[in-house]
């Protein structure tokens, strides 16, 4: 069931808010009577704007009107405000978001402060900030994948979400309220790897001091992710295939099969049917993982994305003590312009580096540094920032 109640008092502010959250795969149901009501969670959250006509959000009635509808937190959207800011009523059980842009428009500044409101209500609700229909698409197809027990593998480049299409499928599924574990098959050591994943018995080598349940069978009834499992080594392989295939695993030390209902994802960064063909992973495990095949593309493929994953990642960044910074419009520009060679993860390092540039609550253009600006000369790292920084060092 879902959390989220939107108003339809304002038909541009509500046609924006359903398909942000359509295009995130985000579950919602509009408040248009009372029958809605039993169909949402205890958690009802109600979205409104500023300017619903079916009631005024700054009147006394206000609070009234959001008790009769049993509501718990509302999140109103003021639009076309002087600046980016943030009200709170009833100890933040209301929430009023001030954006200086006009829902009508439809550049890319005003769909980044779109989401800035959207990253408000949604907290750490999983899903995939988008905007752009090709990443719409993939996450209308990740919700239909997530109703079946089918591996899955994610390929795509590094840095493009993998993981986070991984969480998607998990929390789309029956299986959400069970354990998710991700496991990074790259950066165990090998000799290690068996043990963590099948679980080993009490002296079954040196060191097993008591035994391990294992990873496979503490994800029972839940999801298990598998990174990079192209970095599995081959005799790992096998043992993999035969938990797809019977169910069961068999810890280190012991012969005994004990069954195991689980979900297998898998991600790679790599061509697999090169891999393949190198003698580098097994065939038979490619087609048992590769039921689904999910790709991830370029962030430099997708840049309608970028003021969506821009307003998710300063979010997420902000804490009580600190001020929620957002992107003027020349600082988005500069963003939508660059190639991302290090995909999303390099937008993070750039969001981060310019959250501690910026002396102001608004991010200017000056303070965006890519990585190849630092990585590609050889300069001295303060050399390179000198001109970003206003502050003066030493």
């Amino acid at each position: 069931m879902t959390n989220f109640l939107i108003d339809a008092g304002d038909n541009t502010f509500t046609k924006s808010i359903c398909s942000a959250l359509n295009k995130r795969g985000v579950e919602w149901s509009i408040l248009d009577d009372e029958s809605c009501i039993n169909t949402i969670s205890k958690e009802r959250h109600l979205i409104i704007s500023g300017a619903s006509k079916n009631c005024d959000v700054n009147s006394d009635k206000f609070e009234s009107y959001i008790r009769s509808k049993k509501i718990t937190k509302v999140f109103v959207l003021i639009a076309a405000s002087e600046t980016f800011e943030i009200k709170e009523k009833r100890n933040g059980a209301i929430k009023f978001v001030h954006v200086p842009v006009d829902l009508t428009d439809c550049s890319s500044i005003s769909c980044f402060y779109l989401n800035m409101f959207v990253e408000q209500f949604l907290g750490k609700y999983v899903n995939l900030p988008c905007d752009d229909p090709e990443t719409a698409d993939l996450v209308n197809l990740l919700c239909r994948v997530a109703g079946s027990s089918a591996s899955v593998l994610v390929n795509g480049p590094t840095g493009t979400g993998k993981e986070v299409v991984a969480k998607l499928l998990h929390a789309k599924s029956s299986r959400k309220d069970e354990a998710f574990i991700a496991v990074n098959c790259a950066a165990i050591p090998e000799n290690m790897l068996e043990s963590m994943l099948f679980g080993h018995e009490k002296g079954s080598f040196t060191g097993a001091m008591q035994s391990n349940t294992g990873l496979f069978r503490a994800a029972h009834s839940g999801t298990i992710l598998l990174d990079e499992i192209s970095e599995m080594p081959l005799a790992l392989q096998s043992k993999l295939l035969r938990v797809l295939q019977e169910k069961v695993v068999t810890p280190v030390g012991s012969t005994k099969e004990i069954p195991v209902d689980i979900r297998v994802l898998a991600t790679t960064n790599r061509n697999m049917v090169e891999e393949i063909r190198l003698n580098n992973f097994r065939e038979d495990l490619f087609y048992r993982l590769n039921v689904f095949p999910i790709s991830t593309s370029a962030l430099k493929s997708r840049r309608f994305d970028i003021p969506a994953i821009a307003a998710h990642l300063l979010t997420r960044n902000f804490s009580e003590k600190a001020i929620l910074k957002v992107l003027s419009s020349e600082a988005l520009k500069k963003l939508m312009e660059h190639d991302w060679p290090g995909n999303v993860r390099e937008l993070d390092n750039v969001i981060q580096r310019a959250e501690i540039f910026s002396h102001s609550a608004e991010i200017g253009c000056a303070n965006i540094v890519f990585d190849n600006e630092l990585t590609l000369s050889p300069r001295n790292t303060m050399d390179a920032l000198s001109s970003k920084l206003h502050a003066k060092v030493g």
